[in-house]
């Protein structure tokens, strides 16, 4: 935590100005309220897809009238490249969150996916290049090492992609990489791990699990585990995520870089669901009920872990939370504002 902690600093001391596409999603909007409580000025491009004004108005309530007016928003599409333009004029660093998330979207509807995470990212990685920002910083995933069998996965080890939106996900990558060498455009991808907290809307049809979990047993409705429960996840609080991006934010790769973002530990399905229940019974929901075991899910790797050394020695990337410690600070946020998350 040394370097997050003097990064934190270095910012207070000299504030700049960052861009936050997907600002009022889930990783967006916890950014947000980071970068404004550290006195920094902040642009947000949401194009309310799959973002929430509720998020917005909850930072806003967080950090205060003052803090507030640092921030200038950007009702726009990455899919327009004028829009992206238009949000990159005059900025330090751009943190790239939007995307159209999840393996079953994808498969759904895998030209939506490529069209917002390609076409979109394509967009702007032209309109930070073009404005010359100190650095792009986009949000990578571990869906790229598809069915490469080792673990803990490494940046360098990847197989072969297991879904549309693990394929949209590499092209980002190799899209960076390329403009590192044809313009000396350099960025800094960061492949999440599974992450999770505060803000992540566990409605619709593709919530992630801890969310999705989490308000079902609120509910007190029966909670469905694909497969025999043992899949195993690196599971990451965003917390985690946002020191990352913080850090690569500030750093300054000799050519575009990937890293992981994670914890390093895996955790199955089985023990996650047991750790929840037993996170909101101290949160006064008892929830007695056993899962209910499913078909696997198509697209799905039966493991991951990260490896996080590479982040560790060139970030000094250090994560915060470990999943326990995670799941104890999200519970009582969404026992609070189960009601009113998802709108």
């Amino acid at each position: 935590m040394i370097a997050f902690e003097h990064a934190k600093q270095q910012l207070i001391r000299a504030p700049k100005t960052w861009l936050i596409t997907g600002c009022a999603g889930f990783i967006g909007s916890n950014l947000l309220e980071t970068l404004l409580k550290l006195g920094q000025k902040v642009v947000g491009l949401d194009n309310f897809s799959t973002g929430k004004q509720h998020n917005l108005t909850q930072v806003q309530q967080i950090v205060g009238a003052e803090l507030w007016q640092q921030f200038r928003f950007i009702e726009a599409d990455i899919r327009d490249p004028q829009a992206c333009l238009n949000a990159c004029e005059g900025v330090d660093y751009v943190l790239h969150q939007a995307a159209l998330g999840s393996v079953p979207r994808s498969i759904n509807d895998p030209i939506a996916t490529n069209e917002t995470n390609i076409s979109g990212f394509l967009n702007m990685l032209v309109a930070a290049k073009e404005h010359k920002v100190s650095r792009f910083v986009y949000a990578a995933s571990s869906s790229t090492y598809g069915d490469h069998p080792a673990l803990p996965k490494q940046e360098a080890n990847i197989g072969n992609p297991l879904s549309p939106y693990a394929v949209t996900k590499y092209v980002n990558e190799l899209y960076s990489d390329v403009f590192s060498r044809c313009y000396g455009f350099n960025s800094v991808g960061l492949r999440y791990f599974n992450v999770f907290g505060p803000r992540q809307d566990p409605h619709g049809a593709y919530a992630a699990v801890i969310p999705k979990w989490t308000a079902a047993m609120i509910a007190g409705e029966d909670v469905a585990i694909n497969g025999d429960g043992e899949t195993s996840r690196d599971f990451c609080f965003v917390a985690n995520a946002v020191q990352a991006n913080i850090l690569a934010a500030l750093s300054s790769p000799e050519k575009s870089e990937v890293y992981n973002v994670a914890v390093g530990d895996r955790t199955s399905l089985n023990t996650l669901f047991h750790a929840i229940a037993t996170s909101l019974k101290a949160e006064g929901v008892d929830y007695t009920k056993q899962p209910v075991y499913r078909d696997f899910r198509a697209g799905d790797v039966r493991h991951s872990q990260a490896d996080i050394g590479k982040a560790r020695s060139e970030l000094g990337y250090e994560p915060s939370h470990t999943i326990g410690q995670g799941i104890a600070v999200a519970m009582p946020w969404y026992v609070k504002n189960n009601a009113s998350v998802g709108n």
